[in-house]
């Protein structure tokens, strides 16, 4: 069976080490111009939780969209979109604005903060995912 003709090219992107193919998850995706970033943790490349508090898992989770971001030719200023999701807002929405301010730039990207009950790993206090434009280079 093949693909119809208009269907856009989709490329896996993947750092190496690539810490979400023992998941069948891609680190991202590009289609049409646009990177896609699946959600990213604070958590290192062998897949260990960061130690420290909500910051260090927050930064280490937009190195980590950093990085994969860098492996599809982009950065923080093509992101178009922010996905946050944090496991307790009242006591870490000024960290996310903290990390915000860090890492993104004006004008800032369009962003959805919500919080969750859990993640996928019990540890984890956030994740992080994006949406950037790479096709007006």
């Amino acid at each position: 069976m093949t693909a119809p003709e208009n269907r856009p090219t989709i490329t896996k992107i993947a750092t190496d080490p690539d810490w979400y193919q023992p998941y069948r998850i891609s680190q991202a995706i590009t289609a049409n111009g646009f990177v896609y970033v699946s959600g990213q943790a604070g958590f290192t490349e062998d897949g260990a939780t960061v130690p420290g508090g909500f910051l260090e898992q927050g930064r280490q989770a937009f190195r980590n969209v950093e990085r994969v971001l860098a492996q599809a030719g982009a950065g923080f200023g093509d992101v178009v979109k922010v996905g946050i999701f944090v496991r307790d807002m009242a006591a870490n929405l000024p960290h996310v604005i903290t990390l915000r301010e860090e890492f993104l730039s004006e004008p800032y990207p369009a962003d959805t903060l919500l919080e969750v009950s859990a993640l996928a790993q019990p540890d984890w206090q956030i994740e992080v995912e994006v949406v950037a434009v790479v096709a007006n280079r």
